[in-house]
């Protein structure tokens, strides 16, 4: 066993993953699961700049992180940035500042990467489920779409259209209006229109991430957030449907009074919710197949 510690960091939360890997036999003994919501991409689509507030949420996130990476003597350390690094003009302050608290610097990593991880990390414990297999990662900045067959990826590619990206470019109301619903719907289509990952041929699609988790929770009627009761839900699609209208139409405050709903997502999942509806009415099967392993764990993954 090597016990390795995998770092996501995206547009809206950063997540750690301290786990036992056996390449020989393809298990996983997991020790700690962590998230915060530090917003890292707050205004980039907007400003072109990671803001200084949102980096200090970041920098003590790693600060923590680096505290339970030393307790539990992680042998091997991976930081993956995703979108909102990609595309910000100061990333070598976001770079220099994680390598000062982790001793490792970000693996910025290309859209094609990411959804290659996420694929790796979402289609490794599958039960047995109808090929191809479509995976949606459906982030705070983008979304990437990753077509394959017998845990292979095969079409891939990621979409400049997020939770975060998708609310602050077009839901600016609380609850968001009709008109602006629309709005977003027509960006979020312009964009999967243009796609070159062919939905349609998808036999299973499987959602990962904490939009569609959250969704997901939504859909179960959950009190409480409860992973093992949303890790490989399989739920209707008319479920899911209902449950974004749901959360479109509620507020902010609302939204927050679910105690399933992390607070830190309340005012963006509206984006995400919209992303995941027109996604959906592009596919062909009748249940969404919901996972909680997804790029995190492939990042562990690439790590033995």
């Amino acid at each position: 066993m090597t016990r390795v510690a995998a770092i996501d960091c995206g547009t809206n939360s950063i997540r750690l993953l301290v786990t036992d890997l056996d390449a020989d036999t393809g298990t996983a003994d997991d020790q700690v699961r962590q998230m915060e919501i530090v917003r890292l991409g707050y205004g980039v689509d907007r400003t072109g700049r990671l803001d200084v507030r949102a980096l200090e949420r970041t920098f003590a996130a790693c600060e923590d992180y680096a505290r339970v990476i030393a307790e539990l003597g992680a042998e091997r350390v991976r930081f993956v940035a995703t979108s909102a690094t990609r595309d910000a003009d100061n990333a070598d302050v976001f770079a220099d500042g994680v390598r000062e608290r982790l001793g490792v610097g970000p693996d910025v990593v290309t859209g094609s990467e990411e959804a290659a991880l996420s694929f790796a990390g979402a289609a490794r414990d599958l039960p047995g489920v109808a090929q191809p297999v479509l995976v949606v990662d459906l982030g705070g900045g983008s979304t990437e779409l990753i077509l394959g067959e017998d845990g292979v990826a095969g079409a891939e590619q990621s979409l400049d259209i997020g939770s975060v990206r998708m609310t602050e470019r077009h839901l600016r109301s609380d609850p968001p209006t009709a008109a602006e619903i629309v709005e977003c719907a027509a960006d979020v289509d312009a964009v999967l229109d243009a796609s070159t990952v062919d939905v349609a041929q998808a036999r299973t699609v499987v959602g990962v991430a904490g939009t569609i988790t959250t969704v997901a929770a939504h859909v179960l009627g959950l009190e409480e957030y409860d992973s093992t009761r949303i890790h490989h839900a399989q739920l209707p699609v008319a479920d899911v449907l209902a449950s974004c209208d749901a959360i479109l139409a509620a507020s902010v405050e609302e939204r927050r009074s679910w105690s399933f709903m992390h607070p830190g997502r309340a005012d963006v999942i509206g984006g995400g919710a919209v992303i995941l509806s027109r996604l959906l009415a592009r596919t062909t099967p009748d249940a969404l197949v919901v996972s909680e392993h997804d790029i995190l764990d492939g990042i562990a993954w690439s790590l033995v």
